[in-house]
């Protein structure tokens, strides 16, 4: 899998917990319950496992 620059828009992202447990050393919840991005980048895959489409990339 090739690793990509992504971006994580926190107004769309419902918490559901998808990518954190797909992508765990990528992405992590942050204090409000939505995801972010570790380091700014992750798996190009993590582009499809988002349900509402929060996941993005740059």
């Amino acid at each position: 899998m090739a690793r990509k620059k992504l971006k994580i828009d926190a107004s769309l992202c419902i918490g559901c917990g998808a990518c954190v447990g797909t992508y765990p050393e990528d992405i992590q919840f942050n204090d409000n319950g939505q995801a972010e991005l570790i380091s700014g980048e992750a798996e190009e895959d993590a582009l499809e496992i988002c349900p509402v489409g929060a996941i993005q990339a740059e």
